[in-house]
């Protein structure tokens, strides 16, 4: 159809029609007519050129005409578009950055707006070439008959595709990093801004991981800011790769990044999450023919339970990981209250670390290393132990992070070497002594000489003493690493590779590193007697590896003689655990070893049970209506036992308020006086701090309603509310007065 036909069939004032029937009336009349023709010749060439094109609509929004040259850009016959619905056909990029979301082209059509400049593209789907995207700018406005009746719309379209796709590159580098592709910081905070608006509004949950990669500063010192780059954009390959649809991944800037998980609160697969994204980040990399060894540590916030607002959850995230770091890198943690404080406790622990080197307050207590088939001992692992004189004992795993973070591993590990060195020259000559090293000790260049001094001062034979690594040790210099190797094997001291398969590449460095033992990790042990697990297979593999390699095999950790019998039908001829022997203060194993002979018979209980944490802290217990107080005695994984409750039958069912909004499900299995065990319901996973934690927390909105905060969960105890808050019914047990004190 040709524009001048379409133009003509519209009626109203000005129209081609009106002037075409003043020829009739003279000389004005012909003016008139001459013009108009030079006026739609001028739009014929308009559209010929491609410059814009020419539409029109009628009454019921229907295309009743579209330029020729239009229709050919679209790869559709001319006949198909007329009579299509112009919202049918066309649709605003609802991504457009500069676009109102809320003036769509189909709210302007209705409300029969005039359109200006508005940003469209062909509707995906109608074109025939699959993949192709048109983008056009179009303008019109409404027409109207002289009783001012709606008739359509006459307007102008431009072909904008290049100018707008260029618009969206600018728009895509302004919220994506250049160099990783992921989102970039300011993406991240609108994203999640959006995520926590909408979800409050839903009483949905939303998860914010907040990473950082350790020793990448290392990375760019030794191998070039290029090298780093390489790097990062590996990283970014490895997170989408394990997070894949389950959230949105962005590069914050350096070595930071940040993950969001919508609707996902389960803190057992939160756990699983960061574990797997840790393990697979801290795989070597390889860039320019070298290997680069990584780590990182993530931190973890949800909302709504860790605070409903951006700020709160970056800063919560935040938080907890400068605890991960904090407490030895390569950790996850979750937000908790408490971590707030965790900075001010790290610097005055590190204070008294200093003074305890100085005044003496280190030990070193002895494990026995067991041969299974006549029960010698044929080694003790040298552990270090901190008693101080205020806070009572401090854990190895408290304070030799903080130690690696403030350059005193050195001198403590040092210290270990040489007390562990002389207090093995009293033993028998046929018992060695092991002594764990720092990776950030092995990697200082000066750690072969103080090995030979040490051997040097004491008298001690190289072959007794027995150096254990872990292969964070392999993420320092290759250069240095292999130079230490060499030398120390040139000593003649015998090395061994501590927690083995739990690392990242272990086999790999069987094969170039001189060790000549393995020690299976007690997290095996700990699991090989469960169902469906692979632990004792893995067990199984790992004795099988050793020896065809020519190594010795520990296995640590077993406690019980069912694993104590598992691992010896594995092969397992050496056994190092609770079963034989707890640590030993020096004077303890020099009293065992008065006879000349070192011999240690197993003992212990038949079945291993889940390892429970003592503590002693106040809870709820929850029954029917009823919330009495109590106290926490153990925890475990499974169950816990609790001190406060007389008269509380076998087999009845409770809930445990654990603080937090954390509520256990639980049955009682022992009973006896004021104290009862409890089988959980749903079993308890890792806080990443070495506690325990429920999968999930009663919703902050749910303990609003029983009138409690509906932000962020404050530390205490969180009842229950009934109704009116009164008691229905009659308290079933007795609460002892004991539990007050």
């Amino acid at each position: 159809m040709a524009v001048k036909s379409i133009f003509r069939g519209f009626a109203g004032r000005g129209s081609a029609a009106d002037a075409q029937a003043a020829v009739v009336h003279g000389a004005s009349g012909a003016i008139l007519h001459a013009d108009a023709e030079r006026r739609l010749a001028i739009l014929d060439d308009f559209e010929q050129a491609g410059i814009g094109w020419i539409w029109a609509s009628d009454a019921d929004g229907k295309l009743i005409y579209i330029s020729e040259s239009a229709a050919q850009k679209l790869d559709q016959p001319l006949e198909a578009l007329h009579g299509q619905s112009l919202a049918a056909l066309f649709e605003t990029d609802p991504y457009n950055p500069g676009e109102r979301s809320d003036r769509p082209l189909t709210f302007q059509l209705s409300a029969r707006n005039k359109i200006t400049d508005l940003t469209v593209r062909f509707v995906p789907g109608k074109s025939k070439q699959e993949g192709r995207q048109t983008w056009w700018s179009i303008s019109g406005h409404p027409k109207f008959d002289a009783n001012g009746d709606f008739q359509g719309y006459r307007g102008s379209a431009k072909d904008i595709t290049v100018e707008y796709e260029r618009k969206l590159e600018d728009s895509r580098l302004a919220e994506f990093d250049s160099l990783t592709g992921l989102a970039n910081r300011h993406r991240m905070n609108k994203r999640l801004e959006a995520y926590l608006t909408a979800y409050k509004a839903a009483k949905r949950s939303c998860t914010l991981m907040m990473l950082d990669l350790d020793r990448f500063k290392q990375v760019n010192d030794t191998f070039g800011h290029p090298a780093g780059d390489a790097l990062l954009k590996q990283v970014a390959e490895r997170l989408t790769r394990v997070v894949g649809d389950r959230g949105e991944i962005g590069r914050l800037g350096g070595d930071e990044f940040q993950i969001i998980l919508p609707d996902l609160d389960d803190r057992g697969k939160l756990g699983e999450l960061a574990t797997k994204i840790i393990q697979i980040i801290s795989l070597p990399y390889a860039i320019d023919n070298e290997r680069a060894v990584i780590g990182t540590s993530v931190g973890i916030a949800i909302a709504p339970y860790d605070g409903l607002e951006k700020d709160d959850l970056l800063r919560g995230s935040d938080l907890a990981l400068y605890a991960a770091k904090n407490g030895g890198r390569g950790q996850f943690r979750f937000y908790s209250a408490d971590l707030k404080d965790e900075a001010e406790e790290a610097r005055l622990l590190e204070d008294d670390l200093r003074e305890a080197l100085v005044n003496d307050q280190l030990e070193l207590h002895y494990q026995p290393v067991v041969r299974t088939k006549d029960h010698m001992v044929v080694g003790l692992e040298a552990l270090m132990r901190w008693e101080h004189p205020e806070r009572g004992p401090i854990s190895p795993g408290q304070f030799i992070p903080i130690a690696e973070k403030s350059n005193l591993i050195n001198q403590l590990g040092e210290w270990a070497l040489r007390r562990a060195c002389q207090d093995a020259t009293q033993w028998p000559e046929t018992v060695r002594v092991a002594v764990n090293v720092s990776a950030v000790q092995f990697a200082t260049a000066g750690f072969p000489a103080i090995v030979t001094n040490a051997l040097a001062a004491t008298g001690l034979s190289p072959d007794r003493l027995e150096l254990e690594l872990t292969e964070s040790v392999f993420m320092g210099d290759s250069e240095v690493i292999d130079d230490t190797f060499r030398v120390l094997k040139s000593l003649g001291v015998r090395l061994a590779l501590d927690d083995f398969g739990t690392g990242y590449s272990s086999l790999s460095y069987l094969r170039s590193a001189p060790f000549d033992k393995l020690k299976v990790d007690k997290s095996f042990v700990d699991s090989c007697t469960q169902k469906d697990q692979n632990s004792a297979k893995i067990i199984a593999a790992i004795i099988g590896l050793s020896d065809a390699l020519g190594m010795e095999t520990t296995v640590e950790g077993v406690e019980a003689f069912d694993q104590f019998n598992l691992v010896c039908s594995k092969g397992a001829r050496f056994i190092q655990g609770y079963i034989y022997s707890k640590p030993l203060r020096m004077d303890e194993a020099m009293a065992r070893m008065d006879s000349g002979e070192f011999r240690i018979e197993p003992e212990g209980p038949d079945r291993h049970r889940p390892e429970r944490r003592s503590m002693f802290r106040r809870i709820g217990v929850i029954h029917i209506d009823h919330r009495y107080e109590a106290l926490l005695r153990d925890l475990s994984t499974t169950g816990a036992r609790i001190e406060g409750l007389m008269g509380v039958p076998v087999g009845t069912g409770l809930v445990l308020d654990l603080g937090g909004g954390q509520l256990a499900v639980c049955s009682v299995t022992r009973a006896t006086e004021a104290t009862i065990a409890v089988e959980f319901e749903t079993p308890l996973v890792s806080d990443g701090a070495g506690g325990l934690c429920t999968r999930h927390r009663v919703s902050p909105y749910a303990l609003a309603a029983a009138g409690m905060p509906l932000a962020a969960l404050p530390p205490g105890n969180y009842p229950l509310a009934t109704g009116n808050g009164e008691s229905r019914s009659t308290p079933q047990f007795t609460q002892v007065s004991s539990v007050a004190a």
